[in-house]
């Protein structure tokens, strides 16, 4: 079957120059998505690893605990495809108003980030269905402070944008003028909502994460927001029941044949190979997911188990432990805010963990004692090239 550029190419003059923009043209695709059998096959595999994915979130015993780490886990990870150096302990240390280890623009970026993923789901429980106001609504807390913040956070670009290169000239690809943004977000709103025609969900997610990143439609943020938006198509349409899938990790390992991908779809329509990347990513990150969710799972049980067996203590411990299972990195006094234990109770509970090695202390000083849960953190840490503590 004989492919053709998906879209236009319009002149447009801006920064001095005249260059070549492109305009995509509406999905779903035409000609239609030719589906050999290793294809079919491939997104059967991905929808059985999303399946056991979401049965995981009923075996947690606190799904909330696992999530809240592991959204911050995701959140790194998708700034750092930006270009930030923040690493999840610099996160954690943030949210706890100590003073992390990269600038401070960068950790603000990664906190909007978590944010805005919670604001677009209560959004959605609410009822408000994946849709520009809900891309405007997510985009304007993915941009609220740091260095994104004078890039009209809740709004789509008036002006033209390009992505790689120092000007528009030199670009890797020019995304539409800005006069076309609107129309051209209008119809990607149409497609995820199965007009012209019903889209399988997973399908949906692949197609529609290339047009808003061909689209660009604002000025910062596009590759974060284009990565939410897969996760919250899946939870929208209840195919998952927590926001558990994350495909950042597996676009930034295969980086430049992601980005060869996106361009090969627009320049000559071959959509297949994408899909077949796509497939594998959702495979490959829903399977670590599961497996980060057990070995989390049995690291609890296993302290829980240590910490069952000192005696009395032990009561007064367990809960310091949860909270770290929530929050593990902590100072003693949040530990006593959090939990409404005593600090002198939560000073001997530390020290029974510390003894257990559970966790460890990160200052060496009498006063705003710094403890870390390090197996925790090392797990969630695995597979990537963030630091633990």
């Amino acid at each position: 079957m004989k492919r053709k550029l998906q879209g236009q190419y319009v002149t447009v003059s801006t920064v001095g120059e005249k260059v070549q923009a492109f305009v995509p043209s509406p999905l779903p695709p035409r000609p239609p998505i030719d589906w050999p059998p290793e294809l079919r096959n491939k997104f059967d595999q991905a929808l059985l690893a999303l399946g056991r994915l979401d049965s995981v979130s009923t075996l947690l015993p606190e799904t909330s605990l696992f999530l809240y780490m592991y959204i911050r886990k995701e959140a790194v990870l998708s700034s750092m495809i930006e270009g930030t150096q923040s690493s999840l302990s610099d996160l954690l240390l943030f949210e706890l108003d100590q003073v992390p280890g990269v600038p401070l623009d960068d950790v603000q970026e990664v906190s909007n980030y978590v944010a805005a993923l919670h604001h677009g789901l209560r959004l959605m429980r609410e009822g408000l269905p994946l849709s520009l106001r809900l891309f405007r609504e997510i985009h304007r807390v993915l941009l609220t402070n740091g260095r994104g913040s004078s890039q009209t956070p809740g709004e789509f670009r008036r002006s033209q944008n390009w992505i790689g290169g120092t000007r528009p000239g030199n670009a890797a690809f020019v995304p539409p003028p800005a006069e076309e943004v609107l129309e051209c977000m209008s119809k990607l709103e149409l497609f995820l909502h199965d007009q012209p025609e019903p889209t399988p969900v997973l399908l949906k997610a692949a197609l529609a994460h290339v047009q808003f990143e061909t689209i660009h439609p604002f000025l910062d943020g596009n590759g974060r927001l284009g990565r939410l938006m897969i996760t919250l198509l899946l939870c929208g349409q209840k195919v998952l029941r927590e926001p558990m899938l994350y495909l950042s990790l597996y676009f930034k390992t295969h980086r430049q044949y992601y980005y060869e991908l996106l361009n090969n779809v627009r320049l000559t329509g071959d959509w297949e190979p994408w899909l077949d990347f796509f497939a594998e990513a959702v495979i490959v990150t829903a399977t670590q997911a599961v497996e980060t969710a057990q070995q989390i799972l049995n690291l609890s049980n296993q302290d829980r188990e240590k910490i069952s067996g000192i005696g009395r203590a032990a009561v007064s411990c367990l809960q310091i432990h949860r909270a770290f299972m929530e929050h593990p990195i902590a100072t003693s006094a949040s530990l006593a805010e959090n939990t409404g234990i005593t600090p002198a109770t939560v000073n001997k509970a530390l020290t029974h963990l510390e003894q257990l090695n559970i966790v460890k202390e990160l200052t060496a000083q009498k006063r705003n004692r710094l403890f870390s849960y390090k197996s925790y953190i090392e797990i969630l840490s695995r597979g990537t090239d963030l630091p633990g503590i």
